[in-house]
């Protein structure tokens, strides 16, 4: 039996709305964008230092506090992380209170990709020969300079393959938001679906745009990935070379 499907519901507009449902998906994806963006930044920046951290030689109370950060928000699920950053952290500080859901979101899901990120930017690092790192102290290098001008450099373009996976990830992630009424791709296609009773052309809209999303940044990521290669080692680096 053929699909009854009815794509015209996009132009319909919602009883009581003033935008038709095209408009009010494009919102939404507006939505989806910032949060995992966001989050994106939070992931990075905060996964960078923690990865670098686990790495510091003669630091062991460092490495323990970062392993602790990847272990808390690796070992909880991310939903769980959401409603706990959105309801329970509040209830015990109540200057939170008055932090937008929109936050909480970008906190929770930077959080948790961040612990994913560090283990990968530690596994780089140590992927690296260690006469690298002591050519920089050998040149004089302090330890901040011969992570920014030596390790760094070589460690983010050993793990741009996983980095990619987790900023396509993020994109798909961000669906949870909806738990906590952010108004985001997720939450569009519940209510959307509901009010036009045609979730089959919803639901697939909004896959289109998902996919969209992840593709597009994943063919960032490889170019990226293809203008700062360097032949020949990270294939070598995984054997030990070099």
């Amino acid at each position: 039996m053929a699909m009854d499907w009815q794509w015209q519901v996009f132009l319909k507009t919602p009883e009581g709305a003033d935008l038709p449902y095209w408009q009010w998906m494009m919102s939404a994806w507006g939505w989806t964008l910032s949060v995992s963006l966001c989050a994106l930044i939070v992931a990075l920046t905060f996964g960078s230092v923690i990865g670098i951290i686990r790495t510091l030689p003669n630091s062991p109370g460092w490495v323990k506090f970062g392993n602790a950060w990847v272990e808390l928000f690796r070992n909880i699920p991310l939903l769980v992380q959401i409603f706990l950053w959105y309801y329970v952290l509040p209830a015990i500080f109540p200057a939170l209170k008055d932090v937008p859901g929109f936050v909480m979101v970008v906190l929770a899901l930077g959080f948790f990709t961040s612990s994913r990120i560090a283990e990968q930017l530690r596994a780089g690092i140590q992927a690296l020969p260690k006469g690298q790192r002591y050519a920089g102290m050998a040149m004089g290098f302090t330890t901040v300079q011969y992570y920014r001008y030596v390790l760094l450099p070589m460690a983010y373009r050993i793990i741009i393959p996983p980095l990619t996976s987790e900023s396509m990830n993020i994109f798909k992630n961000s669906s949870v938001a909806f738990a906590v009424s952010i108004a985001e791709l997720t939450m569009f296609a519940i209510q959307a679906s509901e009010e036009s009773t045609r979730g089959m052309e919803i639901y697939f809209g909004v896959t289109v745009l998902y996919v969209i999303s992840a593709m597009t940044i994943n063919r960032i990521m490889a170019f990226i990935e293809k203008k700062t290669r360097v032949p020949g080692f990270i294939a070598s680096a995984g054997g030990g070379g070099h």
